[in-house]
């Protein structure tokens, strides 16, 4: 039998890439299996949205545990409204983010880009070979919340999906109806329920703010509840006590650095004073700090 030799160099060239991508993953599987971990009920993980490179470092540098992408605050960076952008793009900034800091970080897919399990699906495959520790799907469709059976179908995509691979994503299934005038909060935990029966990790329901409210949640789903926190969210301490797990600030932060920007800018335009160059020394003192660690 004919034995096809393979030149050295080829050879080497060929197991070091293996081997480089084993790495890869075997890292991206530690960062997942961390995150998952770091979901504790009582002691809440909190866990901001960086909407670039350099935020996404400055947040890991200020000593956060894990970060996620904010559908919104990435839009903004864009010149754009939240919900206009692609499955490509949004997947390519995951993997910027994630590029960024050796932290874990989850992905706001939005609803996953698709309507229908199997687009859900394939969304979430993609998701898993950027080196995300997790991501997230939520039943708002854009125009409309989701029956419920379907958005059930559609967890349970996410969630095989998710959890196929060599790296097993942690999924985040959202119940959307309280930031849509949906204040039903028995249909939100019937809603959330079948998330879990379908394979979510975690459990969010954003919007929620009434402690009463967050503990009935938090009682109910047996799985771990994020909290966003907004306007009238309780302070972390509270929420702790309400045995939530997670908390996330979504495209706060970001709003933030914008109204900052706006600030300065209109200073000098209308008063022609400098009194922003104050908070500009800070901030290069943040970054100096945090992009040469």
């Amino acid at each position: 039998m004919a034995v096809t030799r393979v030149p050295a160099g080829a050879r080497a060239w060929h197991y070091g890439a293996m081997t480089d991508h084993d790495a890869a993953t075997a890292g991206a599987a530690a960062r997942a299996a961390a995150f998952l971990d770091l979901h504790r009920p009582g002691d809440p993980l909190l866990m901001p949205n960086p909407w670039d490179a350099g935020s996404a470092r400055v947040l890991a540098s200020l000593g956060f545990q894990a970060l996620a992408t904010t559908s919104s605050g990435f839009a903004a960076t864009l010149g754009r409204l939240d919900g206009s952008v692609s499955r490509d793009e949004a997947l390519a900034h995951a993997a910027v983010i994630v590029a960024a800091t050796p932290l874990p970080v989850s992905a706001d897919l939005e609803n996953c880009f698709a309507d229908d399990p199997a687009g859900v699906a394939q969304t979430v495959t993609l998701a898993a070979a950027t080196g995300l520790a997790g991501c997230s799907i939520e039943d708002f469709s854009g125009t409309a919340i989701y029956d419920a059976a379907l958005a059930a179908e559609r967890v349970a995509a996410a969630a095989e999906a998710a959890h196929a691979g060599p790296v097993r994503l942690v999924l985040t299934a959202r119940a959307e109806n309280y930031l849509h005038d949906r204040p039903d909060l028995d249909d939100t935990i019937a809603r959330l329920l079948s998330y879990a029966d379908a394979g979510a990790d975690v459990l969010y329901a954003p919007g929620l703010a009434r402690p009463d409210d967050i503990r009935a949640v938090v009682s109910a789903v047996g799985r771990p509840v994020n909290v966003l926190a907004f306007a009238g969210t309780p302070p972390v301490a509270e929420l702790a006590a309400l045995g939530v797990a997670r908390v996330s600030v979504g495209g706060a932060f970001a709003s933030v650095a914008a109204a900052a920007l706006a600030e300065a800018g209109r200073e000098l335009l209308d008063s022609g004073t400098l009194g922003y160059l104050q908070r500009a020394a800070a901030g290069r003192q943040v970054m100096a700090a945090a992009f040469t660690s």
